[in-house]
């Protein structure tokens, strides 16, 4: 191989070497807009509604309720970047997001639903004391208090 091939080469590697760090930089695009727009377009069909003897609930006003948008968040943002693997991906999100998320969600005992069979209902918040003042400290800026950390 000449001087000039080998060195076209060369060029022709690193510029394959940066597209590809720049597709990888690159956050992938979202198919669905948001969480919202994922549930009423893909998810509601996925999932087949409960049966009044399978004794699991679901609300309708699901968006309502802290913890259900939170895990159907989860289930949404994990189906976007799980839907480019063509191997494993639809796998990974049926066994690893929507089954165990579903579950807690549809739960008819401690699922955020639980009491929405006839209708929504807004949950309570679990009870809290006020801890006493100082036990907590703002961890945004923490400092070490080991002797061998840098910095």
């Amino acid at each position: 191989m000449t001087e000039d091939a080998q060195r076209n080469q060369a060029i022709r590697h690193d510029a394959d070497i940066r597209r590809d760090e720049e597709d990888t930089a690159r956050p992938a695009e979202l198919f669905y807009p948001n969480v919202g727009e994922f549930v009423a377009d893909r998810f509601i069909y996925f999932v087949p509604c409960p049966t009044p003897e399978s004794g699991r609930t679901w609300c309708p006003e699901w968006y309502r309720h802290a913890e259900a948008l939170s895990r159907l968040d989860a289930i949404w943002r994990a189906w976007e970047a799980l839907r480019w693997d063509a191997g494993l991906g639809m796998s990974n999100w049926w066994l690893h997001h929507v089954d165990p998320h579903v579950g807690a969600l549809l739960n008819p005992v401690t699922g955020p639903f639980a009491r929405c069979a006839d209708g929504h209902q807004t949950p309570e918040p679990l009870p809290m004391a006020t801890p006493p003042e100082g036990l907590f400290t703002d961890q945004r800026s923490p400092v070490s208090r080991d002797p061998f950390a840098l910095g």
